[in-house]
């Protein structure tokens, strides 16, 4: 292939065009053709003009340096303000719903979570027993754990509609899911309960003790993960309480739980001055009581979000509950005048405000997700609770 000869393209054009009037001069600046441009200032120790040495502009940039006056004028109040200025001054817009659909779940799931609660308490009980040297009272927890979780597989069946529906929850692992975690928690939990009652039939103590307390490990899971599959969702009361669901629902299950075996050793003939029952009443108590400021504490930080929490039947059950506990907090400090009859009822009283409880939240996160405006500001702001 041949080439040209002669001068550059760009050469004999500008070679053709020079001496032309008002023709721009394109020769270049700095260099020549084929070779790096040679930097030189205009005037010899001239300075860059609007520029500091030593980087120091920077110490006016709010990136590099934290005492400045656009870091210490900058506040979210400030910053909110100017949004609804931008927005003409609107608090916030019309949401047109539904954005996210309510839990369909009926009767059997806040059941199921009350009967969880008192298996799982159970299972700390019969611990605790064992601990204490009191294995007849810890061999009667094991049963009463038993009982209570008997029913939980059936009523998750019930509610999904068809037994498959349950087995097929098996076929998979998943451990950054609450419901997958729940369901292979729930089978181990039973067959564990179930195999320590055996041992105990059996009398195997030793085995009965040790297969007791792998239920009341599995049972710091299966108490707490029900407030967590709750906080998992979209749902706003949920989602903003989900530092304290698992706590209250673990705190209302042992509760239930420690209330649940008293009556049922009272029922057997334990005196009421026994160390394990007065140890049983004061178990009860603190964990009711504990359940009742989280739950108080929780309702006041929601805000707005809380009236799903007050309004409706499930705000009527969440008020019965609370003043369910609170009358047998009062009826634990009269049981020296009124006698055993007064402790009977307060734990009565513990068991059906736990169950209320655990309607209550439930029926609140099917008001809280028809809350569209609610549901919208959760998904636009940050979640700082």
């Amino acid at each position: 292939m041949s080439r040209a000869k002669g001068p550059p393209p760009e050469e004999r054009i500008r070679a053709r065009e020079r001496g032309r009037a008002g023709t721009r001069d394109v020769t270049p600046a700095v260099g020549s053709r084929g070779e790096p441009g040679r930097y030189r200032r205009a005037v010899e120790g001239a300075k860059v003009a609007l520029a500091k040495p030593r980087w120091g502009d920077a110490r006016w940039s709010f990136l590099y340096d934290n005492d400045t006056r656009y870091a210490a004028g900058s506040d979210d109040e400030r910053v909110a303000e100017g949004a609804r200025r931008a927005r003409g001054g609107e608090e916030f817009p019309e949401v047109q719903g539904p954005i996210i659909k309510p839990a369909v779940w009926t009767w059997e799931i806040p059941l199921y979570f009350w009967l969880g609660g008192i298996a799982t308490g159970s299972s700390f009980v019969a611990v605790a027993c064992d601990a204490a040297g009191d294995h007849r009272s810890a061999s009667i927890a094991r049963r009463v754990t038993l009982v209570a979780v008997g029913p939980a597989a059936p009523l998750l069946v019930k509610d999904l509609g068809r037994p498959e529906r349950f087995l097929n929850m098996m076929r998979i692992f998943k451990p950054r899911s609450p419901m997958s975690m729940g369901a292979w928690c729930l089978s181990a939990f039973s067959g564990a309960a179930f195999f320590a009652v055996a041992a105990d039939v059996l009398e195997r103590p030793r085995l009965a003790r040790l297969l007791g307390a792998k239920t009341a490990v599995l049972g710091t899971y299966l108490g707490s993960y029900t407030g967590v599959l709750l906080a998992s969702t979209a749902v706003p009361v949920w989602a903003r309480s989900r530092r304290f669901l698992g706590p209250i629902f673990i705190a209302t299950g042992t509760a239930t739980g420690a209330a649940a075996n008293r009556l049922v050793l009272t029922g057997l003939g334990m005196p009421v001055g026994h160390p394990t029952h007065s140890a049983l009443g004061t178990i009860e108590t603190v964990a009711m009581g504990a359940e009742l400021a989280m739950s108080s504490f929780n309702e006041h930080r929601l805000g707005r979000l809380a009236d799903s929490l007050e309004e409706g039947p499930p705000g009527k059950l969440f008020h019965a509950a609370k003043w369910m506990v609170r009358a047998g907090l009062t009826l634990q400090l009269a049981r020296s005048r009124g006698g055993p009859w007064v402790h009977h009822i307060a734990s009565v009283l513990y068991l059906l405000a736990g169950l209320a409880f655990r309607f209550a939240w439930v029926g609140a996160g099917r008001t809280s997700a028809r809350d569209h405006e609610a549901v919208a500001r959760m998904q636009r702001t940050e979640r700082r609770t």
